[in-house]
């Protein structure tokens, strides 16, 4: 079963084409403010280099968040419509358990995000799972969630989180293998966790 993988809610483009569980071909590029105008180029690419199209497809991953508002609304939205239209099935991934999937050394590995003000989207994992669900949480309180034991931190951004920090290298294959065997979602289910309001609904409530 072919699967297309999507990732903009990043610093990064991801996108990869996977025959079952093993990655065909994977494209990793900086995101930047021209997503929009990027990504359906990136998914032709990604089709004409695996000589494969829309109909080939039985299934849609997308990371849903959390990350940048925009760059998540953009990849949920692709991923929604060619699985409404093409009859897809489709399953959301956190941001945070994929940054998880980073080879770590520790007991622990803490992945983040930078949602600014000494915040951050942050969950805690282990080889099992997540032991700090995704949450908006300020850095301080992070700091004592700590389990006692070896942590270390993955990111694309770079926060005093008072832990030794690996860049990230994500394992697309692992996190399928992970939710491989998810129950597909209806398209029109699937949202992005934004896991915080954004910065104009703070404002309008004030």
């Amino acid at each position: 079963m072919k699967s297309l993988f999507i990732d903009t809610s990043s610093s990064r483009i991801i996108l990869a084409l996977l025959e079952d569980e093993k990655v065909v071909k994977e494209i990793d590029e900086v995101n930047d403010h021209s997503l929009s105008s990027r990504i359906f180029p990136l998914i032709d690419k990604l089709f004409h280099d695996t000589n494969c199209n829309v109909d080939d497809i039985k299934r849609i991953y997308v990371v849903n968040g959390p990350g940048s508002f925009t760059g998540i609304r953009v990849g949920v939205t692709i991923a929604k419509t060619y699985a409404w239209a093409k009859k897809l099935e489709i399953i959301p991934i956190s941001e945070l358990e994929l940054l998880a999937t980073t080879p770590y050394e520790t007991d622990y590995i803490v992945s983040y995000i930078d949602a600014r003000r000494e915040a951050v989207y942050a969950g805690i994992y282990d080889d099992h799972g997540a032991v700090l669900e995704d949450t908006y949480i300020t850095i301080d309180e992070l700091k004592t969630r700590y389990p006692d034991a070896s942590v270390s931190a993955v990111s694309y951004d770079h926060c005093d989180v008072g832990l030794d920090q690996l860049e990230p290298k994500i394992d697309i294959e692992r996190i399928i293998k992970r939710h491989k065997d998810d129950l597909p979602m209806n398209p029109h289910e699937v949202n992005p966790r934004y896991l915080k309001r954004t910065e104009a609904e703070e404002n309008l409530e004030k």
